[in-house]
């Protein structure tokens, strides 16, 4: 097998006012191991508050002082957890690039497009001048911006929010990363831009051999852009699988849960299955299986046994006690039944 380019191990990450005993923890990821391997697209779902946004901020340094990060995420073999910040500047936007939900907050509203594009390939790449704005130029071309000159020149606040997304790719592929992290990329654009820039970084996965971490909430999007699909719920990995694999036969109940919730387009027409309940909060989570009390399966030993992570298929594994079944069946008779 291919050695991953990240590998991530039993990372964890707690948010307090201190560490001293005087403040309870609070803890937003909870021992997340999970691989990615060159040119891989890989999914991440979950609902919000499932810490999916925090296992990257936290792989990339970017969490602020009052989070604790422990474990191990290696990048090519170099560790990252408590590296150095100068270490880290070299790995971000060169090795592993992160493209965020909100462009307009990212974006610096007080300076042309150009300005920005350019100090990023300055940064990463080391180009200046006129060598610069050829590479910027190029740039907004890969990315389907027309009349990428004239862009340059604009501000933030001049560009649409689909136009907006597409120079955070452009400055994401600034320093030619191994790794884009997509955060959310489309959740404030409508279905055709979303559709355009989904299949915006597919085509750049494919051309440039990067590999691509998309983190979403919408089963949709991932399913139709990813090689693999990892769940999460309230800070723990509770499913990972390929991508049609965990689609066709989902095994948590979790899963079959996000899953029964979504419209069918073909057969007849039932009432969408909802689970009950939210994400609990960080530090008021069970102490066996997080999602026992949501869960319509859930067992006596779910509410005080954490469930161990076993295979289920062929790279298919889930965290659960009971013997698990494809399918949404539980929550279709649960809803059939309400």
């Amino acid at each position: 097998m291919t050695a991953p380019l990240v590998a991530v191990r039993d990372l964890t990450v707690d948010f307090a006012g201190d560490f001293t005993g005087g403040a309870q923890a609070s803890r937003a990821v909870d021992g997340v191991s999970l691989d990615v391997a060159p040119g891989e697209a890989l999914g991440i779902v979950g609902e919000s508050g499932s810490g999916k946004s925090v296992t990257w901020l936290a792989a990339l340094g970017l969490l602020p002082t009052k989070a604790r990060v422990t474990g191990s995420v290696r990048l090519d073999g170099r560790e990252l957890v408590g590296a150095a910040r100068s270490d880290l500047e070299q790995v971000r936007g060169k090795c592993i690039a992160m493209i965020f939900q909100d462009p307009s907050s990212c974006l610096n509203p007080v300076h042309r497009i150009g300005r920005q594009l350019t100090e990023a390939l300055g940064l990463h790449r080391g180009l200046t001048g006129r060598a610069a704005e050829a590479q910027a130029l190029r740039l907004l071309d890969q990315v389907g911006i027309a009349d990428a000159r004239r862009r340059l020149m604009d501000y933030p606040h001049l560009l649409s929010g689909g136009l907006n997304q597409r120079v955070m790719i452009a400055m994401a592929l600034a320093g030619e990363p191994d790794l884009l992290v997509a955060d959310e990329p489309t959740t404030a654009l409508d279905a055709t831009i979303q559709a355009q820039i989904l299949a915006l970084l597919g085509s750049i996965r494919r051309d440039t051999g990067m590999a691509l971490i998309l983190i979403s909430h919408d089963l949709g999007v991932v399913a139709e852009n990813v090689d693999r699909v990892a769940v999460m719920y309230a800070g723990r990995l509770v499913e990972e699988a390929p991508g049609a694999d965990l689609f066709g036969a989902a095994r948590h109940p979790y899963t079959q849960g996000l899953l029964a919730a979504l419209p069918a387009l073909t057969g007849p027409r039932r009432r969408l299955a909802a689970i009950p309940g939210t994400v609990p909060e960080p530090g008021k989570v069970p102490a066996g299986c997080r999602f026992s009390p949501r869960c319509p399966v859930a067992e006596t030993k779910c509410a005080t046994v954490p469930p161990p992570s076993r295979i289920v298929g062929f790279r298919h594994a889930a965290a659960c006690h009971r013997r698990l079944e494809p399918g949404a069946s539980a929550w279709i008779q649960r809803q059939a039944a309400e």
